[in-house]
């Protein structure tokens, strides 16, 4: 299956989840990206002591996930793409829906 995972929240929890949801599909054989959009952009300064969510952005990428980030909503927040989440666009926002089979928005 390819899976589309699109993030919008910058809840600790709730972004956690979703790339431990991420991580669970790609060790089960499935294909899977995310895209950042909104505050999701904010993923990688989310990090507590409750929830460390860049080692699961970062487990997402080693087990062959695909991340990407909203160009534009980096720029209104100031901030720059990273080498986990590289600056994307609309476009590759509209090819993951497209191309996936089923997409979950966090």
């Amino acid at each position: 299956m390819k899976l589309g995972i699109v993030v919008s929240s910058n809840d600790p929890e709730t972004v956690w989840n979703a790339f431990r949801l991420g991580v669970f599909a790609l060790q089960d054989g499935d294909h899977v990206s995310a895209f950042l959009l909104g505050k999701g952009v904010e993923a990688e300064s989310l990090d507590s002591d409750s929830f460390k969510v860049t080692a699961q952005m970062k487990a997402f990428i080693k087990s062959g996930g695909v991340i990407l980030a909203c160009g534009t909503c980096l720029k209104t927040r100031h901030l720059e793409g990273t080498q986990i989440c590289p600056v994307s666009t609309m476009a590759a926002l509209y090819d993951l829906i497209n191309e996936a089979d089923k997409v979950l928005s966090f």
